[in-house]
């Protein structure tokens, strides 16, 4: 199953790849022309034939075909038949046929497989306009997908109950710009009313079955890219070095997935929604950046072994972060950042460890937001220097500095707040074991956690024993802030290895 849901993406990114190569200029024939040289630039092998009559040039038998390198597989797309008619105002406009194959081949732990994938459409438009140097594609369709068509192992094929899987997205407009230069310019932007998925399977050994069905709604996404113009496809470091990027955000305005199986005899429900989240990434030579975020969202489980349906719900959740990639002996910034905000369960599951509801059962929050500056010393782009990293367990880079520009735990009536700013000393590591020797101040405060000790005495949950070592351990690291059951402690690292809490030397 892995195997094949791996293989499967890679088919599916396989596709987006050669699509956004798709350009067009202002003839029918300088479409097509540019179509084979920007595939055989990514590393296609393509062929077909070619007719015009009159304004029409029509592609039969379109194959494009892909080695995988070093992974032992294969990628081809088929278009039986394709249309570029020139419409007499300059612009062309692009028929393809309502549904064409493709097909992911390879080897995997010594067995051969295939995968069989059916890309459909309802209604396609697309007009290419502009001039050969700077063209922009516009397009609409009511519905395109992608769907499962079959797989096979060892020369058998898999019963059509055993694995299906479905994609489609509808209401679909948008445009992608390019501009043709030294390298290839791209802006793109599209709209759709939805994506839908469904998934289901069912293994023949173990009789495990399940299926996964949902919809991602009012969609958004704009983005940019550059795709060099001369490089090496089987060379990720030349690709890079010679001038890709990406950087692009998707948004969703809601979103809703519902699960259903049998796991070890178990039968399982599982429902989950959201009121919309966000995508963002960039990628270059130098640097990778992420930043995801969901909102308001709720999860739902019910299982045989358990009687009672588990709920949880987040009014937020984000992960962001930014990271230097490039080898350089440089220091470069870097960043990272959480948030889970109004985090809630069913009073059903608090029951199960308080049920005589003592511990406060307001929203948790966690969130913790950084900075710093590191050095890459590892190529990650050259696989034999990531394959040298893991065999001789070095560090794949240096930390120079750390920055917490917000630490936030608050939940069960306890709340832990505070900053900080270190540097670190890289060629006296040793004092922290694997780290480098850090200095600089951690300013921390801690509110409600005398009380909320005494409540998890009173429920049987912390012994006295264990609870005295609590304390005796908050007063050597902390002093009593102005407010009731307030701790505030300031913990000092120093360039010459010492460690001091509120200036007391406790290393």
């Amino acid at each position: 199953m892995s195997v094949f849901l791996r293989r499967s993406s890679g088919a599916v990114l396989a596709y987006a790849i050669a699509t956004q190569g798709a350009f067009a200029d202002v003839t029918a024939q300088q479409v097509w022309d540019d179509w084979q040289a920007y595939l055989t630039q990514m590393g296609y092998d393509v062929t077909a034939d070619q007719s015009t009559a009159g304004d029409v040039t029509t592609i039969t038998d379109m194959t494009a075909a892909m080695d995988m390198g070093e992974e032992g597989g294969a990628f081809q797309l088929t278009i039986p038949q394709m249309t570029l008619t020139e419409n007499g105002d300059g612009t062309v406009s692009i028929g393809l046929p309502e549904s064409f194959p493709m097909t992911l081949s390879g080897e995997e732990e010594g067995e051969e497989f295939s995968v069989d994938l059916l890309y459909t459409h309802s209604g396609l438009k697309m007009v290419v306009s502009g001039d050969p140097d700077e063209m922009t594609y516009d397009y609409s369709a009511d519905a395109l997908g992608l769907k499962l068509d079959s797989v096979n192992f060892e020369g058998e094929t898999l019963p059509e109950d055993a694995l299906a899987m479905a994609f489609e997205i509808s209401d679909l407009a948008g445009s992608s710009a390019m501009k043709i230069g030294e390298n290839r310019d791209v802006d793109q932007k599209f709209t759709a009313s939805s994506l839908t998925y469904d998934i289901v399977f069912q293994d023949p050994e173990s009789q495990d079955d399940g299926k996964i069905n949902g919809a991602l709604n009012q969609l958004d996404f704009k983005g940019s890219s550059v795709i060099p113009s001369d490089f090496d496809v089987a060379d990720p470091q030349a690709f890079y070095d010679a001038g890709f990027s990406f950087s692009g955000q998707f948004t969703y305005g809601s979103s809703q997935t519902a699960v259903a199986g049998t796991s070890e005899g178990e039968a399982f429900v599982l429902g989950s929604e959201s009121q919309g989240g966000r995508l963002a990434g960039s990628l270059d030579s130098e640097r990778v950046a992420y930043d995801v975020q969901q909102n308001s969202a709720k999860l739902a489980v019910t299982t045989d072994g358990v009687p009672f349906p588990i709920e949880i719900a987040m009014a937020n959740a984000g992960l962001k972060f930014e990271f230097p990639v490039g080898q350089t002996d440089e220091v470069q910034p870097f960043g990272f950042a959480l948030n889970l905000t109004d985090f809630t369960m069913s009073d059903i599951l608090w029951s199960i460890f308080d049920p005589a509801g003592n511990l406060p059962r307001d929203p948790a929050t966690i969130a913790l937001d950084t900075t710093g500056t590191a050095k890459i010393l590892t190529n990650f782009f050259d696989p034999a220097s990531v394959e040298a990293l893991e065999t001789s367990g070095a560090a794949p880079g240096e930390l120079h500095s750390l920055k917490i520009n917000e630490l936030l735990v608050s939940l069960v009536g306890a709340k832990l707040t505070g900053d900080g700013d270190f540097s670190f000393d890289n060629s006296a590591a040793g004092e922290f074991g694997a780290l480098p020797t850090p200095s600089g101040v951690a300013n921390l405060q801690l509110v409600g956690a005398n009380a909320l000790i005494d409540k998890l005495i009173g429920m049987g949950l912390l012994q006295e024993s264990d609870a005295l070592g609590a304390r005796m351990m908050m007063g050597l690291m902390a002093v009593p802030g102005e407010e009731p059951d307030t701790l505030n402690s300031k913990i000092e690292f120093t360039e010459d290895g010492q460690i001091l809490a509120n200036g007391q030397r406790i290393k």
